[in-house]
């Protein structure tokens, strides 16, 4: 990590996110206090912020510049006294910068809480606010600060935390935080409650609760993470609760309770000790669109993670597994994200090894190849947002947002443990993660930091000298493929090769189905196999039927396979499906089912199609909705 540069009496700190405009190489924000209210009738967040600024230079600027979007801002002070302020004009895609004039200049080390009076307006890109209509038993609003990586849009993540409220917005710059969070409906938030008082009633709003938080450990502006609305909770484990509507508590709880604490004790042994107090999982309204994020303290969940079989909990895997890396160990900008999701995707999957053994682990890692692939494809092989360190001046990050960071970067760790040897990497492990823990670093700082740990050994510094790093670091397109165990996957594809030949020769074919050809696979092979079936020629519908009743896919409660199963029938055109699928799209809001069982049904019966989204659009989140609208509307396809 690049430190200051004394140069006469000026200290130049050069930036290395080219994502903020925040003058962060001048002030860097070591606290955080946020006094907000959420009004759920106005759609809004409003209140106060205050940031503490320790000076990095030695009074050498009278201005502070921080990040915004979309911001309404009522006045700045500090000690009371009024300060000018103004907004530039917005700079696509990095918001409008906002610039307080100090008095006088800050001598360096010493420390300024600027105070903010903030709303957040109908434009603010950070929160999702869904109706009562919207929940599982449509009782009462729901709001949340949340994202999906995978999904570029409504997220604080990347650089959306600055629609929230004013910061400098950039992975380089980690405060601790105080919650002070009012609302009418119970709160969470990306910390812990304290022990005692952990709330109280609104002394201004006397129907309204005010919530306290405090997060201890710093961390970036964009894991600030705030959810309200008809939430209880309920222990899952020593020191993990999870939270969801009153009518779902009882399903998540079986869920979660049996493996949680297992998963933590795991990646406690293969990096060190959790340091976030406790791990909570917050299972989201049904309506909402994305998939989650590995908020501190509270990893926010889709709730199609609960499938009454517990063989989606391994999302823990990879959401646990960012408490080490991208939260507690963070990349400088986004252009070095695979730091953050190549070392979780790592970590995720030797978690997943440990608890179901290294085959599982290839398997997972064959999936991830595929997308890795897909991903490259979409982009072409020779973009700059398929390499490892992308370039984004003057980009907006969500643009590069793909699986090209976890798999790539996932891959290239795998590389080096296989370089150095498994005994010695797994030494490595918590040296890196203790060395840079509550700090952000580059590609450049990790390469050092590795060669660094290994110089004693000669022998392990001689195969580290064999690494390739511009390559691995520059090069597009896709890396090395590794020697993946193929044990899991080839049963998948031989089955689904067993259906496609029943299907078309039924007369010729010697298959018989039976639900033994299934009843010792995880579900994620359930899922690669239905997958394999959709890529290849359409099954008939006798074969479709025979199918959902040998292996009672119909009934399935797990909506990744269900879903799924669904596809391969619309695309036989089997009508037996359709009904369910009517079904399914009034229960599920995530956009990653919703849309291709919408496309798939207008094909076989749009009428049908038309009238189930009429019924259920209340139902859908706006961004849910809109997407699935512009669907149905495009002009069918011929043949």
């Amino acid at each position: 990590m690049t430190g200051p540069v004394e140069s006469g009496s000026v200290t130049i700190n050069t930036p290395k996110d080219p994502c903020t405009l925040s003058n962060y190489n001048n002030f860097q924000t070591t606290h955080t206090s946020v006094d907000l209210r959420i009004d759920f009738a106005k759609k809004l967040v409003q209140g106060n912020v205050i940031l503490s600024l320790e000076s990095l230079t030695n009074a050498e600027t009278e201005e502070v510049v921080l990040d915004t979007s979309h911001l309404f801002i009522e006045a700045v002070t500090i000690d009371n006294k009024p300060l000018r302020w103004s907004l530039a004009p917005r700079f696509e895609p990095f918001g409008s910068p906002l610039s307080i004039k100090l008095d006088k200049g800050v001598p360096k080390d010493e420390t300024i809480d600027v105070n903010i009076s903030v709303s957040t307006t109908d434009k603010c890109t950070a929160l999702q606010w869904m109706t009562p209509e919207q929940t599982s038993n449509r009782k009462h609003p729901y709001m949340c600060s949340i994202t999906d990586f995978k999904q570029p849009v409504s997220q604080c993540q990347a650089i959306h935390a600055r629609s929230l409220f004013p910061c400098q917005d950039t992975p380089s710059i980690k405060s601790t935080f105080a919650f002070r969070i009012t609302s009418p409906h119970f709160v969470i938030a990306s910390g812990l409650r304290p022990s005692e008082n952990p709330s109280e009633k609104s002394l201004t709003h006397p129907t309204e609760t005010v919530y306290h938080f405090t997060q201890n450990v710093p961390i970036p502006a964009y894991l600030f993470a705030l959810a309200s609305g008809d939430i209880v909770e309920a222990p899952i484990g020593p020191r993990s609760v999870v939270a969801t509507s009153p009518d779902q508590l009882k399903a998540c709880v079986w869920e979660f309770e049996k493996d949680t604490e297992n998963y933590i004790k795991n990646a406690e042994e293969l990096v060190f000790p959790y340091e976030w107090g406790t791990y909570n999982l917050l299972i989201l309204p049904p309506s909402f669109p994305y998939g989650g994020m590995e908020n501190p303290v509270y990893t926010f969940a889709t709730p199609t993670a609960v499938s009454s079989d517990r063989e989606n909990v391994d999302l823990i895997a990879h959401e646990l597994s960012h408490s080490w890396s991208g939260n507690l160990v963070s990349p400088v900008s986004w252009e070095h994200f695979w730091l953050n999701e190549g070392w979780t995707t790592y970590l995720e999957r030797r978690l997943q090894a440990r608890l179901f053994g290294e085959p599982f682990r290839d398997f997972s890692s064959i999936i991830g190849w595929k997308a890795l692939e897909d991903s490259i494809e979409q982009f072409g092989a020779e973009h700059d947002f398929t390499k490892l360190i992308t370039d984004l001046k003057g980009r907006d990050p969500d643009d590069a947002f793909s699986t090209v960071p976890y798999e790539k970067g996932g891959t290239f760790l795998w590389y080096l443990d296989d370089l150095v040897g498994r005994e010695n990497w797994d030494r490595f492990i918590p040296h890196y993660f203790t060395t840079w823990k509550y700090k952000s670093l580059d590609s450049y700082d990790f390469k050092s930091t590795l060669l660094d740990f290994f110089k004693s050994d000669s022998i392990v510094s001689s195969k580290l000298e064999t690494v390739d790093w511009d390559t691995w670091f520059y090069a597009p397109g896709l890396p090395p493929k590794p020697a993946f165990d193929t044990s899991m996957v080839d049963v998948c594809y031989a089955l689904a090769s067993n259906w496609q030949t029943l299907s078309s020769t039924p007369d010729s074919s010697s298959f018989q189905p039976s639900l033994s050809d299934i009843s010792s696979w995880r579900a994620n092979q359930v899922v690669a196999f239905l997958e394999t079936l959709q890529s290849g020629p359409a099954l008939t519908p006798t074969a479709t039927r025979l199918m959902g009743d040998t292996y009672n896919l119909l009934t399935s409660k797990n909506v990744e396979v269900l879903a799924r199963y669904l596809v391969v029938g619309l695309l036989a055109k089997d009508d037996s499906v359709k009904e369910p699928t009517v079904h399914l799209l009034g229960k599920v809001g995530r956009m990653k089912f919703v849309r291709p069982l919408f496309r798939h049904l207008r094909e076989v019966d749009e009428g049908l199609a038309r009238s189930c989204f009429e019924a259920n659009k209340s139902f859908y989140h706006p961004i849910c909705r809109a997407m699935v609208e512009k669907d149905l509307l495009k002009n069918k396809k011929k043949g």
